[in-house]
């Protein structure tokens, strides 16, 4: 007598009423796979699923079995439980102000402090700093410190600020904004009397248009 073997079901998620509903894992795989630059044929060859396959997972046509979501997830470099966010909390992460990552060092002029949590696939980090009167994050002879294609966002929230990219300085005020390609040689320098404090976003690997 031959037993038939259970065939591995599609990835579900119980809900508050107690009910398992399958998992639309089609946006996420699409988004992750894009901002690591992959094609579906990229990813294809990753994980060895077919790029039509793959096409139709992320365009919700069907729902892949849990063996080949979880080689959807190694090629992602992601376990299977990141990529279904099952230890995400319902897709949120709260970051308290006590759990911040911080780095730099007070005493040397400038501290910050990371924001954003360590989550998989994350591909923008958000900071605060605060750089003492006098200070510069860096000088003219350092090297880029983000990626090819990174684009950074800074605020200013107190103080006054300037910003040195590509060997042009942009004063700025509290208030003020600018944007600029990251993986051009760049520093922050406190030219005011006192203290300046700015948030920085800093988005990985955005092509330039």
């Amino acid at each position: 007598m031959t037993v038939a073997t259970p065939e591995k079901t599609s990835p579900s998620k119980v809900s508050a009423d107690g009910a398992a509903k399958p998992l639309d894992v089609g946006p996420r795989i699409r988004a992750l796979r894009e901002a690591m630059n992959l094609s579906l044929r990229d990813l294809g060859e990753r994980t060895g699923v077919s790029a039509p396959m793959l096409s139709q997972v992320e365009r919700g046509e069907t729902s892949p079995t849990l063996t080949v979501a979880s080689r959807i997830a190694a090629g992602l470099e992601l376990s299977l439980s990141q990529l279904l966010r099952l230890d995400e909390g319902e897709g949120v992460t709260v970051v308290r102000r006590a759990d911040r990552r911080p780095g730099g060092s007070r005493a040397r002029g400038h501290s910050y402090a990371l924001v954003t949590p360590s989550l998989p696939g994350q591909r923008a980090e958000v900071s605060t700093h605060s750089l003492a009167s006098g200070i510069a994050t860096g000088g003219p002879g350092d090297p880029p410190m983000h990626e090819p294609g990174s684009r950074e966002t800074a605020l200013v929230t107190g103080g006054t600020l300037r910003l040195v990219c590509a060997g042009t300085g942009y004063d700025l005020h509290e208030g003020d904004a600018v944007t600029f390609d990251a993986d051009l040689p760049h520093h922050f320098e406190n030219p005011g009397p006192h203290e300046a404090r700015f948030v920085a976003v800093v988005s990985a690997g955005l092509r330039r248009s």
